[in-house]
C-alpha cells in the first residue's frame, strides 16, 4: 500500500464519525431517488406488460342502447385495430353474512370469448355461456367475502332478484384499481366486479342484440383524439355519454396519478440532500486540510506533486461518496420493496415484474460520487496552491476588526460566554451559514412531509363531517320523479331524505373540452352540501356554473367567461352558460349548478337519480335489509364504511411514508449538527482549554459549544418554515391530478412538530459531541500552535 493511501486510512479513522454522518445524509437523498424510482419502474413495467398481454383498450364509450352492428361500424373507423361491444350496469348484491348491501359492476362476456380487456383466470373457470346464473368475480372481491368457486349470492338485476353462482376468480386490466362510483378508495368487501355471459346480461337488461358499451384498440401511431371524436359522432344518436381515452379511464387514471407522484418524489427531494452533503464534505475536508497544513508542506518538500496531494484528499471525499451511495442504494432497494408490497394491496396485477431500476442506481451512484467530489474540490484546490515553505509555516492569524456588529453585540451587555457565541457566528459567517442551511433544510423537509396530514384531515373533515351528513346514499338505476324522495322516507328508520341529480356533460371552451358531470343543487340542502376546501358553504347562483379550480384551469376559463355545456343524456341539450364562481375543491372535479335553471333548460320536471338518507342508528339493520329488495336501487354508499376505509388506509400507507420521511429529515439535522459541533471542538480546543484554565466551569465551557449550535438551530427554524411552505406548495401543484386536488393547508401543529423534532435531534447531536470536551487534554490543547 502506498504511503499516501495509508495516510488516507489514518485520516479516515480520525474523522470516521463525521464521514459516516455525511454518508448518511448522502444516503438519504439516494435512497429516496432509488426507492421511488424502483417502485415507479416496477409499476410502469408491470402495467405495460399486463396491458399488452390482456389487450387493454385504448378508448372507451358508454351509450344508452345501440344495435350490436354498431361495433362493426366502430371497427371500420380510421385508426381502429379492434372493437368490442358489451353490456355493463350496476347492481345491488345481497351477500350471506353481510348485513349491509354490497354493490357491483356487471360486465358481459361474449360467448366466443373477449377480444379486449381479457379477464385473467386466477381460480376456477369462466362462466358457461349456456348457464345464465353462472358468473365470475374479481379476485379481491372474492377474497374479501370468501366467495369461493361454487358458492352463491343474490343480486338485484334490473329490478329482479337473481341467485348467482360463482365459477371463478379473475383479474382484468380494466379494474387494476377497483373503486365504486363516487367512492374515495377501494372497498373490496362492499364493491366488486361480476362477469356473466352475454346472453344472460342481455336477458337481465332486456337488451337482446344490443350493447351499451364499446371499447376500441387503436393501431400503432393512430391519432387518439381523432378516433375519440369519430366515435363520439358515431354513438351520439344512441345516447352516447362521451368517448374518452385511457387518461379518463378510472383505474388507469388512479394508477397513472400514483406513478406521477412517485416521479415527483424521486426528482424533487434528493437534490436537497445532495446539496447539504456537498457542503458538509467541503466543511470537513477543509478543516482536515487546515489541520494538516504542515504535513502538506512536508509532502511537497520531499517531492510529492500537487496533483498527487490533491488526488489523495479527493480519494477521501470519494470514499465518503461511495459509502453514502452504497448505503443509499441498499436502503432504496429495501424501501422500494416495502412500497411495492404496499401497492399490491391496492393495484391488483396477476404478477408484479420487479424492476430494480438499474439505470437509476447507476445514476444515483454517479451523483453520490460527483457530490462528494464537488464538495471537496474547493478545499483541495486551496491545499495545492501553497508553496512548500509557506505551507510549513503557521497560517497568518485572521484579521479581525471591531465593526458596527461587534459594537451592537457589546451594547447588549450579555455574559462573556454568550458574547463569545455571538462573535464566533459573526466572525465565521461561512461556517455558520452551512449549519444554518442544513438545519433549515431538515425543518423544511419535515414541514413538507407533515403538511400531508393537515391536507388529508381537512379533506376528511370537509367530506365526512361537513359536506356529507347522510349515512347512506342510494344510487338509482335511472332518474325518477321527485316523489321518489317521499317513497324513501317510508323505508325503515329513515328520518330525513334528500334528492340529488347529476348527469354526464361535455364542457367546451374554445378548443378545450372536458368530459365530466354537472350536479344540480336544490336550495336548502342539509345532508349533502356544496362546500369549498375551507369548509365554507358555496351559495349557488341563480344562473351560471360553479367550477372547481383545476377544472377551470383545464378549460382556461375565469369568472364571467361563457362555457358551452353539452348534455350527454336526454334531452341532450346544448347550453351556453357563464362561469359564475370558481372554488377550491379537493375531491371531485365536476361542475355545479342550481337545480331550477337546469331542469328548466332540460324542459322536464325536477328529477333525482341519487337519494341521501339520514336514519336512526338502531334501524340501520332493517334499512339495509329493505334496500336489498328495492328494484330501483342500482348501488349505494355507506358513508360510515367509507370513513372507516379512509382511516384504515391513512394509518397503513400515509403513516408509514411519513415515518420514513421523518427519519430521513432528522438524519439530515443530526448529520449537519454533529459535523458542525465536531469541527467547533477541533478548531476551538485551544480556546476552550484556555477558558478552563482561567476558571470557567465545564458547564460554562460546554455552553459556548452547545449555545452556538442551538442558537443557529433556533435561527434556522423560521427559515425552514418558509422553505417548507414553498416546498409544500410545489408538491401540491405537482402531485394534484384531475381526480384529486390536494388542498394546501399547513397548520400551526405541523410547524411546531417539525420545529420540536429538529430541535430535539440537534440538541441530542451537539450533546453527544459535548461529551468530548471532558476528554480534552488541557496541556496538549494549550501547546497546540495557533
Amino acid at each position: 500500500m502506498r504511503a499516501l493511501d495509508r495516510k488516507m486510512l489514518r485520516d479516515l479513522r480520525r474523522v470516521w464519525a463525521q464521514a459516516l454522518a455525511i454518508a448518511a445524509v448522502l444516503a438519504c437523498g439516494i435512497l429516496m431517488m432509488v426507492g421511488m424510482s424502483m417502485t415507479r419502474a416496477t409499476l410502469s413495467g408491470t402495467q405495460a406488460a399486463y396491458y399488452e398481454r390482456a389487450r387493454f383498450a385504448d378508448a372507451f364509450a358508454s351509450l344508452t342502447r345501440a344495435p350490436a352492428s354498431l361495433v362493426a361500424e366502430a371497427q371500420a373507423l380510421d385508426g381502429v385495430a379492434q372493437a368490442e361491444g358489451r353490456i355493463g350496469f350496476q347492481a345491488v348484491l345481497d351477500l350471506a353474512g353481510q348485513e349491509a348491501p354490497a354493490s357491483a359492476r356487471i360486465v358481459s362476456l361474449p360467448a366466443t370469448g373477449a377480444v379486449l380487456n381479457l379477464p385473467v383466470l386466477r381460480r376456477g373457470r369462466l362462466p358457461d355461456p349456456l348457464q345464465p346464473d353462472e358468473v365470475a368475480i374479481n379476485e379481491p372481491f372474492g377474497e374479501a367475502n370468501g366467495l369461493l368457486p361454487g358458492t352463491s349470492f343474490r343480486a338485484v338485476l334490473n329490478g329482479r332478484l337473481r341467485e348467482l353462482t360463482v365459477t371463478g376468480w379473475v383479474l382484468s386490466p380494466e379494474f387494476v384499481y377497483t373503486i365504486a362510483p363516487g367512492a374515495m378508495m377501494p372497498d373490496d368487501r362492499r364493491y366488486g366486479v361480476v362477469w356473466m355471459g352475454q346472453a344472460a346480461a342481455e336477458a337481465a337488461m332486456d337488451m337482446g342484440g344490443a350493447v351499451n358499451e364499446i371499447a376500441l384498440r387503436l393501431t400503432r401511431g393512430a391519432d387518439e383524439r381523432a378516433v375519440v371524436e369519430a366515435l363520439d359522432r358515431l354513438i351520439d344518436p344512441y345516447g352516447g355519454t362521451g368517448a374518452y381515452g385511457r387518461d379518463r379511464q378510472m383505474s388507469h387514471a388512479f394508477l397513472d396519478g400514483e406513478m406521477s407522484q412517485l416521479t415527483v418524489m424521486a426528482s424533487s427531494i434528493p437534490p436537497i440532500f445532495l446539496l447539504v452533503a456537498a457542503f458538509l464534505v467541503n466543511m470537513v475536508l477543509g478543516r482536515l486540510i487546515k489541520m494538516e497544513r504542515t504535513q502538506i508542506g512536508l509532502l511537497k518538500a520531499i517531492g510529492y506533486g500537487s496533483a498527487e496531494i490533491a488526488w489523495h484528499y479527493l480519494k477521501l471525499a470519494l470514499l465518503i461518496g461511495v459509502t453514502g451511495a452504497g448505503l443509499g442504494v441498499l436502503a432504496g432497494q429495501w424501501i422500494g420493496t416495502g412500497l411495492i408490497a404496499q401497492y399490491q394491496q391496492y393495484f391488483r396485477f396477476p404478477v408484479y415484474l420487479r424492476d430494480p431500476a438499474t439505470g437509476t442506481m447507476l445514476l444515483a451512484g454517479g451523483l453520490g460520487l460527483a457530490t462528494a467530489a464537488l464538495g471537496g474540490l474547493q478545499a483541495v484546490r486551496a491545499s495545492v496552491r501553497l508553496p512548500p515553505a509557506e505551507a510549513m509555516s503557521p497560517p497568518a492569524p485572521p484579521a479581525f476588526s471591531r465593526g458596527w456588529l461587534d459594537r451592537a453585540v457589546s451594547a447588549l451587555q450579555v455574559r462573556q460566554t454568550s458574547m463569545m457565541i455571538l462573535r464566533s457566528i459573526l466572525r465565521w459567517p461561512g461556517r455558520a451559514a452551512i449549519t444554518l442551511f442544513g438545519v433549515m433544510t431538515s425543518v423544511a423537509l419535515l414541514v413538507a412531509s407533515y403538511f400531508m396530514i393537515d391536507s388529508v384531515q381537512i379533506m376528511a373533515d370537509t367530506l365526512f363531517t361537513q359536506s356529507n351528513r347522510q349515512q347512506v346514499t342510494l344510487v338509482l338505476s335511472r332518474a325518477q320523479p321527485e316523489r321518489a324522495v317521499l317513497d324513501a322516507l317510508s323505508l325503515p328508520g329513515v328520518r330525513q331524505a334528500e334528492g340529488a341529480f347529476s348527469m354526464p356533460v361535455r364542457l367546451v371552451h374554445g378548443h378545450r373540452e372536458r368530459l365530466t358531470a354537472v350536479s344540480a343543487h336544490v336550495e336548502g340542502e342539509a345532508l349533502a352540501r356544496l362546500l369549498d376546501d375551507n369548509g365554507q358553504e358555496v351559495p349557488l347562483p341563480a344562473e351560471g356554473l360553479v367550477l372547481p379550480e383545476r377544472l377551470a384551469a383545464a378549460l382556461d376559463v375565469a369568472v364571467g367567461d361563457s362555457l358551452r355545456l353539452e348534455m350527454l343524456a336526454a334531452p341532450r341539450a346544448v347550453l351556453e352558460l357563464p362561469v359564475a364562481r370558481i372554488i377550491a375543491q379537493g375531491m371531485g372535479q365536476e361542475a355545479h349548478i342550481a337545480a331550477a335553471p337546469l331542469f328548466a333548460a332540460m324542459g322536464v320536471a325536477p328529477q333525482v337519480n341519487r337519494i341521501h338518507l339520514l336514519a336512526d342508528p338502531e334501524a340501520l339493520p332493517a334499512l339495509n335489509t329493505a334496500i336489498k329488495s328495492v328494484p330501483a336501487v342500482a348501488g349505494l354508499t355507506d358513508w360510515h364504511e367509507v370513513r372507516r376505509q379512509f382511516d384504515a388506509t391513512l394509518q397503513t400507507s400515509m403513516v408509514t411514508m411519513l415515518t420514513m420521511q421523518t427519519i430521513i429529515g432528522l438524519m439530515t439535522a443530526v448529520g449537519v449538527v454533529y459535523n458542525a459541533a465536531r469541527i467547533q471542538v477541533s478548531e476551538r480546543s485551544h480556546e476552550l482549554a484556555s477558558l478552563r484554565v482561567l476558571g470557567f466551569t465545564r458547564w460554562e465551557v460546554g455552553f459556548v459549544l452547545v449555545g452556538e449550535i442551538m442558537l443557529l438551530t433556533l435561527l434556522a427554524i423560521p427559515l425552514g418554515w418558509a422553505l417548507g411552505y414553498g416546498l409544500a406548495a410545489g408538491l401540491v401543484g405537482a402531485m394534484s391530478s384531475d381526480l384529486i386536488s390536494i388542498p394546501f393547508v399547513i397548520t400551526r401543529r405541523t410547524y411546531a412538530m417539525a420545529a420540536l423534532a429538529v430541535f430535539a435531534a440537534s440538541l441530542g447531536a451537539v450533546l453527544l459531541v459535548r461529551r468530548r470536551l471532558d476528554r480534552v487534554d488541557l496541556a496538549m490543547a494549550l501547546k497546540a500552535r495557533e
